[in-house]
């Protein structure tokens, strides 16, 4: 057979199996080069040319399925996507969740799984964080003293003249708490005061034509008090030095005083006691030195009283007086400074 026939033959054929015409040069290229080799030989027989057509049409059969094969690939993945967006939209809707785009090239079988697995993101709640001030299983004990002395001679302040005396107060209150949960503690405190005022004379000026005085007096008074407290702690930021604390105060006592004015014939004297129970709330302030000594400042700021008074004058004539107070303010004079140790 002529090279044209063959020519034809092998064109027929990649013609049939959809060859571009750019493949069809490159395989009758591949056919055609060893020409010289061929002439030298004489012409092909016809079962050679046969084989060829065979050869190529067997490659084409298996491109054919490769391309079938991706097809389907191409058009399973193209279903799972859109299952996929479809079950995030799905999520989206059921729990809230803020909406979100997704690249539908590269999800996975396995990133879908792992959605489905994931919990939904619950609500976000503030929560105030702060460190231990004081551990459980803690003793605090500490004790508050205080004690003023004042002496005047014809002292004047205001309407107030010619004040001569000698005053004096003393005040101890020792404390013990236990701490039976972190930063919060129970416990009781004692406190005892005595109070002293020794005036000469004392004079009342409301005015050149209007004024009282007083002469001799002398007053005496014991008080004592027993306190049941509770208290919370608060660490100020991340300090483990600096925190407050909250004091819930409950408050039983009494006490005794007797006054006495004048000299010989007109001496005039009165003697009382009291009974009186509280309730009060004492914020503060405790500062730590050491990790096992702080200093502690606390103040009344609100708190409700009841006394009970029973005064004998002269030995003879029995008064009874009861008084009830409730205080919602800042009290200056309830101020006391302290050290505390904690074991």
């Amino acid at each position: 057979m002529s090279k044209r026939l063959r020519y034809l033959a092998i064109t027929l054929g990649l013609t049939l199996c959809g060859f571009t015409a750019q493949s069809q040069t490159a395989v009758i290229d591949s056919v055609s080069s060893p020409k010289k080799g061929m002439e030298s030989k004489g012409d092909t027989s016809t079962d050679s040319i046969s084989s060829y057509i065979n050869n190529i049409g067997e490659h084409l059969d298996s491109l054919r399925n490769k391309i079938t094969v991706l097809g389907s690939m191409v058009n399973s993945r193209k279903t799972a996507a859109v299952a996929t967006v479809d079950s995030l939209g799905n999520i989206s809707a059921n729990h809230g969740a803020v909406p979100f785009h997704v690249d539908t090239l590269h999800v996975t079988p396995a990133m879908i799984t792992k959605l489905q697995q994931e919990q939904p993101v619950n609500k976000y709640e503030m929560e105030l964080k702060g460190v231990t001030f004081v551990p459980k299983g803690q003793w605090v004990t500490g004790i508050a003293v205080s004690y003023s002395q004042t002496t005047q001679n014809d002292y004047q302040f205001l309407i107030l003249q010619n004040i001569s005396g000698d005053t004096y107060s003393f005040k101890v209150s020792p404390m013990l708490c236990y701490i039976f949960k972190n930063d919060m503690g129970a416990g009781g405190k004692f406190s005892y005061t005595r109070s002293l005022t020794k005036l000469e004379h004392a004079d009342v000026v409301l005015d050149p034509e209007t004024n009282y005085g007083t002469e001799y007096l002398y007053s005496l008074a014991h008080n004592y008090s027993v306190t049941a407290i509770l208290r919370n702690y608060f660490s100020l930021g991340q300090s483990r030095r600096f925190g407050v604390f909250t004091e819930l105060q409950l408050k039983l006592g009494g006490g005794q005083s007797k006054i006495t004015t004048g000299r010989g014939e007109d001496l005039s004297g009165a003697y009382e006691r009291n009974y009186q129970v509280g309730v009060g709330l004492a914020p503060g302030l405790a500062v730590f030195l050491s990790n096992y000594s702080a200093i502690e400042v606390n103040v009344g700021v609100l708190g409700f009283n009841m006394a009970k008074t029973k005064t004998i004058n002269d030995q003879i004539y029995v008064s009874r007086r009861k008084s009830q107070s409730a205080n919602f303010r800042i009290n200056l004079f309830s101020i006391t400074f302290g050290v505390a140790f904690y074991i």
